[in-house]
């Protein structure tokens, strides 16, 4: 059978040769980033290369992550520098022997304000950018998977609206004060907002992608209805400018406290993602193949929406609603890397939060001393490639 016809047969048909062990054999499969591996080597030097390569991207992705933070702290309206910003960071780690010898020109020790600004609110905010933005692409590429629909997003099922709404009660009704507050109230509304979706998504107890597509949109829909009405009901003009500012995405209140769960449970669900991606390989080929090569479907689908539900929760309680990270970055990786979900996953991981870094860094900066929402940036970027997506679907379709 040629490539070509093997590409387009479906079913039993191709999980003859799906996952042997860890991937796919074959030349691909077009569509929602269904994995595969490259064949057995036939003169014993491409497979290792292509291997080599890919695992080249994601460490230079990593290195090119790192500098960016530090290169994001600099920028702003205070006059900082890295020498500055590395003297810091290695004075409070405890780290203060690698001042010289990594940056070569000696410590340069800025002063108490200046070291304030760079350790409580420049470093906290663009490591929240990354950890937010890894997140959400990680959740993205599972989503996808998982749904077999490349238009999905951690926004798919509700849970940012059901957080959302968890977090203006918080804010405008009062029910709690302060970063911890809103926080609870934005995680209890995701877990409230994905459970009503298991409920109404499932059938005889499975859960089917369709019915969770359209389960999540109703619940999505009514959590805006329920923001919507709380705003205008209290009718509290300094309140709604703190809900639509947060509504939209932001991460000016970007803490050291707030950011120690988040990256806990980022950190979690990557590692459990990490060890379904070859389960994961196989639901690109749908649930009949995956089943015959013994995964059990339903309760992988279930930890791993579970665990996409928990960590859109965090996520959305520390930054706000911020769209189109978890859409567009798995596209992007899996243009890179191929389909395979060992190296999606951290490379969506990595590649998502370097996204989000300077994106967040052109909201804070672009009209200073204006900033703009995250969340807008992130839209404007985000339609034009959706609707690039969308085309290129139909051309292939």
């Amino acid at each position: 059978m040629s490539n070509a016809a093997a590409e387009t047969t479906g079913g039993h048909a191709a999980s003859g040769s799906v996952l042997r062990g860890s991937g796919v054999q074959g030349s691909g499969v077009q569509g929602s980033g269904g994995p595969t591996r490259p064949s057995p080597p036939r003169s014993g030097g491409r497979p290792s290369l292509r291997a080599l390569s890919s695992g080249g991207i994601v460490l230079g992705s990593a290195v090119l992550l790192l500098a960016s933070v530090l290169v994001a702290v600099v920028l702003g309206q205070a006059d900082i520098t890295v020498r500055e910003v590395w003297t810091v960071l290695t004075d409070r780690l405890n780290l203060s022997f690698l001042q010289i010898d990594a940056v070569g020109l000696g410590a340069q020790q800025p002063s108490d304000i200046r070291a304030d600004v760079i350790w409580e609110m420049r470093l906290p905010r663009a490591v929240n950018a990354v950890v937010v933005g890894a997140g959400l692409a990680v959740v993205g590429a599972i989503m996808q998977t998982l749904t077999r629909n490349p238009m999905a997003d951690p926004y798919l099922l509700g849970i940012s609206s059901g957080a959302s709404t968890g977090a203006v009660l918080v804010i405008v009704a009062g029910f709690g004060s302060g970063l911890v507050g809103v926080s609870a109230g934005a995680f209890a509304g995701a877990l409230l907002a994905f459970v009503l979706v298991l409920v109404f998504g499932q059938r005889s107890g499975t859960l089917t992608p369709v019915r969770m597509i359209l389960a999540g949109i109703a619940i999505g829909q009514l959590c805006g209805a329920l923001t919507t009405f709380v705003i205008l009901w209290v009718a509290d003009p300094h309140a709604t400018q703190d809900v639509q500012f947060w509504l939209s995405g932001s991460l000016a209140a970007s803490r050291w406290s707030s950011l120690r769960i988040a990256a806990v449970v980022l950190v979690l669900a990557l590692l459990l993602c990490l060890w379904h991606a070859r389960a994961l390989n196989a639901f690109a080929f749908g649930d009949d193949a995956a089943a015959s090569l013994g995964i059990d479907v339903n309760r992988v689908r279930w930890v791993l929406l579970v665990a996409c539900a928990l960590l859109t929760g965090v996520l959305v309680a520390v930054s706000g609603a911020i769209g189109f990270v978890g859409l567009l970055l798995p596209h992007a990786v899996r243009f890179l890397v191929g389909p395979d979900h060992r190296l999606v996953l951290p490379l969506s991981c990595v590649l998502g939060g370097a996204f989000l870094l300077w994106v967040d860094t052109v909201a804070r900066t672009a009209f200073d001393p204006r900033e703009l929402p995250v969340g807008v940036v992130t839209a404007i970027l985000g339609v034009p490639a959706f609707i690039w997506i969308l085309k290129k679907r139909q051309v292939r379709a």
